[in-house]
């Protein structure tokens, strides 16, 4: 394909570097550091606003524009002009990271009607997922897909809690769900029955609703741990994310904020919240407000520092789960080595979005997992596929990946060797991300 991203930060750098191996890739960016930084990668490289025709004109016609600069009107503007000028030259797909409210209510939508193919919100995305992590106490990661009818829970295997030191031939787990993969360290496996869990190792869950219900005591969890809630932070995320629990009813919610004119705003936006004005990273402030006694301290503001030093404090303090929005992706992995519970990132939201996009038809959804070494991917299978013509144990399915979910209709089934898929049934893939383009060659 040939994609244009407009928008040479963080984001569209790393969109840039998952894509450009496989794809003619042309970044766009006003600024000149920028643009330095991505001609490292073997991309084209224009410098200029992607909101402009007539810079427009020199990257068109495209199969996908994405804009992903940090202003939701650039990005607008550069979608609908990009519609414009490509009316007449075939079909080009165009998806615009937007964060403002006033523009969007769910993490990803449609918006044809008004000259683009997708909006992404990404740090609704982030809310989305941290308030599923909140209502399954033990959880620390959390997908949904089929339209909800699917979860995928990440646990951390405790010390002395039911799978530690279990293999998973003799792991009871409920016959609505698939352990999908283990996490250990840097490493991720697709496991089989002799395979041991121990303190400390990941576990993906994959199957119905009611199954991450019935496991999440296994792993240590309790259906009262999280109603008491603080969120340091009332930025986009923060803001969502307590929209979100002020929703349920059942969450006992403070949030903290520096700035006291955002927190007035926070006030008069939230009924029944207590809204705090201080600084997250002050130590007494933590302390008489109850960080220790929390089930879940959330960090949101927009410093990944302030972030990791709040979540320490509260951690010290007594807080059972501890979570934390990061935007540098190499700070990811130093989070989850000095304790915080779960490090999420909201750009990894646009970019499995992009992702998707870029695979082309028969992808629904799609995650990444650990750093992009896995993903968990919604497919439908074509009619004549090589999925539709033998049972799942007489298929030749790649080492690398596992069957976890067939959504038929509207059930959900837990695959066993004996199941075929049929035409137009998705199936929810785990696969090692060496082995996605063998399982989606099945699939179409």
């Amino acid at each position: 394909m040939k994609i244009a991203i407009i928008g040479a930060g963080e984001v569209g750098y790393s969109i840039a570097k998952a894509l450009y191996a496989d794809n003619d890739v042309i970044l766009i960016d006003r600024r000149e550091e920028s643009c330095e930084r991505a001609g490292k990668l073997d991309v084209q490289v224009v410098q200029g606003n992607g909101a402009n025709a007539d810079v427009l004109k020199q990257v068109l016609p495209a199969d996908l524009v994405v804009a992903v600069t940090g202003n939701d009107e650039i990005n607008v503007v550069a979608c609908i002009a990009t519609k414009l000028l490509t009316k007449d030259k075939g079909t080009c797909t165009t998806i615009a990271r937007v964060s403002n409210p006033d523009y969007i209510n769910k993490p990803t939508t449609h918006r044809e009607a008004i000259g683009m193919d997708y909006m992404i919100c990404p740090e609704l995305t982030l809310a989305s997922e941290v308030a599923g992590i909140i209502s399954v106490p033990s959880a620390v990661g959390m997908e949904a897909f089929a339209d909800g009818k699917v979860k995928m829970m990440e646990f951390k295997v405790g010390r002395d809690t039911t799978f530690d030191g279990v293999s998973l031939a003799d792991a009871e787990i409920p016959d609505c769900c698939v352990i999908s993969a283990l996490v250990r360290g840097k490493d991720v496996l697709i496991p089989h029955g002799s395979d041991v869990m121990h303190e400390g190792d990941h576990v993906i869950v994959i199957g119905k609703q009611e199954s991450i219900i019935a496991i999440e005591e296994m792993f240590g969890g309790g259906s009262n741990m999280h109603n008491k809630v603080m969120i340091v932070g009332a930025g986009t995320v923060g803001f969502y994310l307590a929209s979100l629990l002020s929703e349920r009813g059942d969450v006992d919610l403070k949030i903290v904020e520096a700035d006291e004119g955002r927190c007035l705003e926070i006030a008069g936006a939230l009924s029944g919240v207590l809204v705090l004005h201080g600084d997250g990273t002050d130590e007494a402030l933590l302390r008489s407000e109850g960080a220790g006694t929390m089930n879940v301290v959330i960090a949101t503001t927009d410093s990944d520092e302030k972030n990791l030093l709040c979540l320490l404090l509260a951690k010290q303090l007594g807080a059972k789960k501890v979570i934390a929005k990061v935007d540098r992706s190499e700070y990811m992995e130093l989070f989850e080595m000095v304790g915080i519970d779960a490090a999420l990132s909201p750009k990894q939201a646009t970019i499995d979005g992009v992702l998707r996009v870029s695979m082309g038809a028969g992808v629904e959804s799609l995650a990444t997992i650990e750093g992009e070494q896995a993903e968990i991917i919604e497919l439908i299978a074509a009619p004549g596929s090589k999925m539709i013509k033998r049972t799942l144990d007489r298929t030749k399915f790649p080492k690398g990946a596992i069957v976890s979910a067939i959504v038929r209709d509207n059930e959900v089934i837990v695959p066993r060797g004996i199941n075929q898929i049929r035409a137009g049934d998705r199936a929810i893939v785990f696969a090692l991300t060496s082995s996605l383009p063998k399982v989606k060659k099945l699939f179409e």
